[in-house]
């Protein structure tokens, strides 16, 4: 079946295609067959399995349109360094958490510090995690937390 690529997601795990027989069909990155990836307006020929396009590829002939840039909104990179400081100085408030987006288990943290025996959970939870960010692959950090 032919079709055009309506749209991907921002994280490009799912897109959209509308088929020629007027049916909306969905599709991961690993449907597509071809080294082309999916782009806005793209002409394509597919398989269909339960409302899902299979074995994607462009339409032999056809240029498939460039995607409209989008200004980038990525989170701000994450000091290694900075988060493991916090961990370790701050870390029964869970302060670390919170620099690393990780706001409910920050806010677990912090209420928990208010006790006396929140403070037996938090502080070892906040040593275990100062050590993890400690050993943790630098590529490894930046792909978790920004």
């Amino acid at each position: 079946m032919r079709g055009q690529v309506l749209g991907v997601d921002r994280d490009g795990r799912e897109g959209r295609i509308a088929g020629d027989d007027g049916q909306r069909y969905w599709f991961e990155p690993d449907d597509w067959s071809d080294r082309i990836g999916p782009a806005v307006g793209a002409q394509v020929d597919f398989e269909v399995s339960n409302g899902r396009a299979l074995r994607i590829y462009h339409v032999p002939g056809t240029v498939a349109p460039r995607a409209v840039a989008e200004p980038a909104r990525r989170r701000p990179r994450k000091d290694k360094v900075a988060a493991i400081l916090f961990a370790f100085f701050l870390g029964t408030l869970g302060i670390h958490r919170f620099y690393l987006g990780r706001t409910g288990s920050g806010l677990i943290m912090l209420l928990l510090s208010c006790t006396l025996i929140g403070l037996f959970v938090t502080g070892p939870w906040a040593l275990i995690d100062a050590i993890r960010y400690l050993v943790m692959d630098n590529d490894d950090f930046h792909h978790r937390y920004g």
